[in-house]
């Protein structure tokens, strides 16, 4: 059903360490996005969220607005140059970063309100574990967003690729993988200037 490779922990730490130097450069118009990203998650002060694969932080500021000084944000990430990003950029003010493996995470059962995850699902060595994975860490009702700040049709063609129909992303593949990770998917949006896919945990 996906026609993306899967990516092994190594295989993520080779791709983005050596981008992460540049990683904001190149994206520099991002940051309303992913504030409007954030916003959909519908956080309430005091909620406690994670931004699951964080890369440099770019959601950690408009994670912690939405939460308030007595919420708890937390960014996970794989790779240790991301977080040495995000750090230099002054987002760990924003939040506490954490680096380790979104598909294992060191978090209690239904700890969190919420999760982020920027471009996330594509590089997951197994879909429906890691989906699974944050549901676990999530209490019944709390959101997912699962984000990019352009649609799948403007992704591919920066990357000269056409779309296919076994892209996970594709609204009829990712409903499915989603409910069977313990979400139910409630809005989905793809279009150039953003993708997002909302669900709310099951139970």
């Amino acid at each position: 059903m996906t026609d993306h490779h899967a990516d092994r922990p190594d295989d993520v730490r080779a791709f983005f360490g050596p981008r992460a130097a540049d990683w904001d450069t190149k994206f520099p118009d991002d940051g309303p996005a992913y504030a409007a990203g954030v916003a959909e998650l519908g956080l309430q002060e005091g909620d406690r969220v994670l931004d699951a694969g964080c890369g440099t932080g770019r959601a950690l500021p408009a994670l912690r607005t939405a939460v308030g000084p007595r919420g708890t944000v937390l960014g996970v990430d794989l790779t240790p140059e991301m977080l040495h990003r995000a750090v230099r950029a002054g987002r760990d003010r924003s939040a506490g970063l954490l680096l380790a493996d979104v598909t294992r995470l060191p978090l209690p059962d239904g700890a969190l309100d919420g999760v982020f995850a920027a471009g996330l699902v594509s590089h997951l060595p197994d879909s429906a574990g890691g989906l699974a994975e944050l549901a676990r860490t999530v209490r019944p009702g709390g959101r997912l967003a699962l984000f990019h700040p352009i649609g799948r049709a403007a992704l591919a063609a920066r990357k000269g690729r056409p779309i296919t129909p076994g892209d996970l992303r594709a609204e009829p593949n990712l409903r499915p993988l989603l409910a069977g990770s313990g979400w139910d998917l409630v809005r989905y949006v793809d279009e150039d200037a953003r993708y997002l896919a909302l669900a709310v945990r099951q139970g």
